[in-house]
């Protein structure tokens, strides 16, 4: 790949080793940052939020953060570049960084202090696996062993799908040590809840076994490392085109576009050596699923309330479900509620204010994208960015991960609807794609069933004494 500091010629970077090229800006970062609401009220449960003194083994560990910029051409007047933040060929997601950081962390409390630690993280999927690779990559790289720290995963039944194997589930004791746990939760997002409870009512008893209980859903701990985004677009994209530029992201929460703005604020502090922070704050678009809306409601329509989605009519002809007066929404659906993906679970993120006031301040928008539209739009896809040696599946029935089938959706979608600038600049975060054969599921049986709280703290109790 090529260096290329502007967008008025090709686009192709490669920038290895992310978190440890801007390191130091991550140290800044982390220091400007404060625990918020978002934080579930466990902000402090990992400690400080300060990072340890790289050394050779750490530049090592954090080589799995591998980002790419790749132009993906003119489409509509608009210009398109992906940032690839799916590079680990252990996630395929972007979930690789944040979990690297906490990873770290914890490795270094772990050498610093002597104290065992044992993470515990809800997860649609994505998250667990990256969780569970970087554990598997710290132990390999003799950071820790198996005995010092441990990760426990809690994905909703309804995720089954999204579970992948990897490292600590090859190895049978490994296994054993950090365990997949599938709860029957009533809704997805309810795992949350049950990993919060659990988290509260033991970790004082795990504690006196032993073991310092880090609970991982608190904002900071991604946002951290997602802030590099920025830090790698003001490097090698910093404008002065004078073209209105906006970041197009398949969300749930938009926690990783939170974190690209907290690299805007470390790169506006002065925080990132060597690098100048971009001239404009760009806009952002996102893109939903039917199941989960509430975001694109909230910017366009000023709420959440469910009544605010237009009305579908059953198209009994064709088998669909169809509506023509509400441009930000699907024309055609198979289910006006729609699943398109269970890594989308969450309802109603407290995010949403912040994202509302920066759509609005700085432009952008979102739509909502079906199943439908997806296939629609798949082979186009699929040809723009198979040469990146991105894994999109010739079926889509083989694909696992339709985050990045999702956002390009949406992003045509918007283009044909004159629902972007005639001439932005389209920065599209491709944060995860996988099929079965570029990631394999988990074996059946590999997991834990838990029905509730107290079959949880059995795991966590478990897993404590082995």
């Amino acid at each position: 790949m090529t260096l290329s500091h502007t967008w008025a010629g090709k686009v192709d970077q490669l920038v290895p080793n992310v978190l440890t090229r801007y390191y130091a800006g991550l140290t800044a970062g982390a220091r400007l940052l404060h625990t918020d609401g978002t934080d579930l009220g466990f902000g402090d449960v990992l400690g400080a939020m300060e990072l340890p003194a790289l050394d050779d083994d750490l530049v090592e560990f954090l080589s799995a953060s591998e980002v790419s910029l790749h132009d993906l051409g003119d489409h509509g007047g608009r210009q398109l570049v992906l940032l690839n933040l799916m590079r680990n060929p252990r996630t395929r997601t972007t979930k690789t960084f944040g979990s690297l950081g906490i990873v770290l962390r914890a490795a270094a409390h772990v050498r610093r202090t002597g104290e065992r630690i044992m993470l515990l993280t809800p997860t649609s999927g994505n998250k667990g696996t990256a969780l569970r690779d970087a554990v598997g990559r710290a132990i390999a790289a003799g950071l820790v062993d198996r005995d010092q720290l441990r990760v426990v995963t809690v994905t909703p039944a309804q995720s089954r799908g999204k579970l992948r194997s990897g490292a600590l589930s090859a190895d049978p004791a490994l296994a054993r040590l950090n365990p997949v746990t599938l709860a029957d939760v009533d809704v997805p997002v309810g795992v949350k809840d049950l990993a919060r409870e659990v988290a509260t009512r033991h970790g004082a008893d795990l504690a006196a076994r032993g073991w310092q209980l880090w609970y991982t859903l608190g904002l900071d701990n991604y946002r951290i490392a997602d802030s590099a985004r920025a830090f790698v677009e003001a490097e090698f994209l910093p404008g002065g085109s004078g073209r209105p530029r906006v970041h197009a992201h398949a969300v749930s929460g938009a926690w990783g576009l939170l974190g690209y703005e907290a690299g805007l604020d470390t790169l506006e502090a002065g925080g990132v050596p060597g690098v100048a922070p971009l001239a404009l704050r760009p806009g952002f678009f996102l893109v939903q699923h039917l199941a989960t809306p509430e975001m694109i409601l909230s910017q366009a329509r000023g709420g959440t309330d469910a009544a605010l989605a237009p009305e579908y009519r059953y198209d009994q002809a064709h088998g669909v479900w169809t509506q023509d007066g509400d441009p930000l929404f699907p024309a055609v659906t198979v289910d006006p509620r729609e699943v398109l993906d269970t890594t989308f679970y969450t309802s109603n993120p407290p995010t949403i204010p912040t994202t509302d006031r920066i759509i609005h301040s700085r432009g952008g928008g979102g739509v909502v994208v079906s199943k439908l539209e997806c296939l629609r739009h798949y082979q186009r896809i699929r040809d723009l960015v198979t040469p990146l040696a991105v894994d999109i599946p010739a079926d889509p029935a083989d694909l696992h991960e339709w985050s990045l089938v999702m956002v390009l959706t949406g992003v045509f979608n918007a283009i044909e609807r004159d629902l972007l600038p005639p001439d932005a600049e389209i920065v599209v975060h491709g944060t995860g794609s996988y099929s079965e054969q570029s990631l394999p599921s988990l074996p059946l049986g590999a997991e834990t069933a838990v029905g509730g709280a107290d079959d949880l703290a059995q795991v966590l109790h478990d897993v404590a004494g082995s």
